[in-house]
C-alpha cells in the first residue's frame, strides 16, 4: 500500500515535459534524475493535479513539476 507523502512545492522546481523516452515510465525518469527508480512516486505526489494515474497519465506532452535532487533529498531527509 502506498502511503501519501506530500512533496511540497519548492522555488527551484523544474518544469518538465514528459517525452517519448519516459512514456508511462516514471521509474525511468526517477532513475535518470535521482539515480533511484524507486522514487517514481515523487512525480505523482508533486503533481497530484495533473497525474491521477501514476502510469497512464505519464505520457508525452504532459507538463509536470520535478524537484531538484538536492531539494528532494532535503524534503525526504536523505
Amino acid at each position: 500500500m502506498m502511503v501519501n507523502r506530500p512533496i511540497p512545492k519548492q522555488t527551484d522546481d523544474i518544469t518538465f515535459t514528459i517525452n517519448d523516452t519516459y512514456n508511462m515510465r516514471p521509474d525511468l525518469l526517477a532513475y535518470d534524475l535521482y539515480g533511484e527508480s524507486n522514487l517514481w512516486w515523487v512525480f505523482i505526489q508533486r503533481n497530484l493535479d495533473v497525474l491521477q494515474d501514476p502510469i497512464f497519465d505519464f505520457v508525452p506532452g504532459t507538463k509536470i513539476y520535478v524537484p531538484k535532487s538536492g531539494s528532494l533529498k532535503q524534503v525526504l531527509g536523505l
